[in-house]
């Protein structure tokens, strides 16, 4: 059993309504992602670490 259909079969209403409720969850969790965990792990990357002269 994935974790995709067991959210898929937990989101309530018909399939329109699903599909709905599905965009939103994911929006939802990109906008977490956006807002506070790549801002929290963005000093720990290596590309922060340029080399090109100045």
């Amino acid at each position: 059993m994935s974790f995709y259909g067991w959210v898929w079969r937990v989101l309530p209403g018909p399939v329109p309504v699903k599909v709905v409720e599905a965009a939103v969850l994911v929006l939802a969790v990109v906008a977490v992602l956006f807002v506070w965990v790549f801002p929290q792990v963005a000093p720990f990357m290596p590309f922060n670490n340029t080399t090109v002269g100045q």
